[in-house]
């Protein structure tokens, strides 16, 4: 988000600076293989070193001179620390010593994070440690109404819903290519597909109990799971999953996975910690029905049997009824696809980076940043 958010003010007339972790030569660096979509962008990387647990999470080295130069030498009107962690806290810092209004994003509830890896008494100490954070910002930008009301519940009130936009034009329904089943394995088969981190927090240990369930209900009828995506869980979930799921790892963003999302027949989302679920929406923009609980962000846009069957939290049972719905009746999958696109339709991430602009703008003149 933090790229499309860059490339969006540069088309509306900013200067822009970045400062961002480094990232191996083997990864996709969202700010240094840009498709030349961002020249002029100022970017500062700090040394970085993967998170223990998880080494998909760059955590970088706490390089607060060089972050300070890296403002003195731009000169913002405006920080936006996108992230609560090193990079986020330096910057917002050396803003604040220099007089240069802060604005925050909250993208992750951090505190219900620890509940799923199992150290539910930190939550009090996380959520007070993102309050003091985001109560110090001019604004916090937030995805979805849920997740504005958690920050208001944590004390902090100066919110503004923004984000939750997905580009149509990428995401599409005519990305669907029936080549790729062959290419897949998967031929006529009814596909379920899952896009998201292999960690605890997403709940792909329910998708794949509610698509054993589903499978043998379906039966003779072929169906597969397709999961795309990585993260520390993926050898314990490879173990655990039934017959005709396929796991494909890190797929490509603006080419492989449109193409996978089009052409599969419903996409299915487990996890209850959402800000927004941004998959839930690419999902709906190429014309896929979704199968997901309506938790967090999720909550703002999926409408039961309009473009998405819900189920309640945690109800593995009712999980595998609706698959079993969406691949029994073909009427329903059509009705729910067209609903899905016209959800998207009304989101364009253009609007919302129009939105930005004008809330940046804001700030900058309001004399009190407020």
């Amino acid at each position: 988000m933090t790229a499309l958010s860059v490339d969006g003010m540069l088309a509306r007339g900013w200067e822009c600076a970045v400062i961002a972790p480094a990232y191996p030569s083997s990864w996709h660096d969202p700010f240094t293989h840009r498709g030349g979509r961002a020249k002029g962008v100022r970017l500062t990387s700090l040394p970085s070193a993967p998170l223990p647990t998880y080494p998909d999470i760059r955590v970088s080295l706490p390089m607060a001179g060089r972050v300070r130069e890296a403002l003195r030498s731009f000169r913002p009107d405006i920080v936006h620390a996108q992230t609560e962690f090193v990079i986020g806290r330096l910057g917002a810092g050396a803003a604040r010593r220099a007089a240069i209004p802060v604005v925050t994003s909250f993208h992750t509830d951090f505190g219900k994070y620890v509940d799923a890896y199992g150290f539910a008494s930190l939550r009090e100490a996380v959520t007070r440690s993102l309050a003091r954070f985001h109560s110090g910002a001019v604004r916090t930008y937030t995805p979805s109404e849920p997740s504005a009301t958690t920050l208001r519940a944590m004390g902090v009130s100066r919110v503004e819903v923004w984000g939750r936009g997905v580009d149509i034009d990428i995401f599409a329904p005519h990305k669907r290519r029936n080549a790729l089943r062959a290419e897949l394995g998967v031929g006529d088969a009814s596909v379920f597909l899952h896009v998201g981190r292999l960690a605890a927090e997403k709940g792909v240990d329910r998708i794949l109990a509610a698509f054993a369930i589903a499978r043998e209900r379906l039966a003779p009828r072929p169906v597969r799971l397709v999961i795309a995506r990585a993260g520390p869980k993926r050898e314990a979930l490879g173990r655990a999953a039934p017959p005709d799921t396929v796991f494909l790892g890190r797929l490509d963003r603006t080419s492989a996975l449109p193409e996978l999302y089009a052409t599969a027949d419903a996409f299915v989302f487990a996890s209850l910690t959402e800000t927004l679920g941004l998959v839930v929406l690419e999902a709906m923009a190429s014309g896929t029905p979704v199968i997901a609980a309506p938790a967090g962000g999720v909550a703002d846009h999926l409408e039961h049997e309009e473009n998405g069957l819900a189920y309640p939290n945690d109800d593995v049972e009712a999980f595998a009824c609706a698959m079993v719905r969406i691949a029994e009746d073909d009427v329903l999958r059509a009705t729910l696809s067209d609903g899905a696109r016209r959800t998207a339709e009304h989101m364009s991430w253009e609007c919302e980076l129009d939105r930005l602009d004008a809330s940046y703008r804001q700030v900058i003149d309001d004399p009190f940043h407020g």
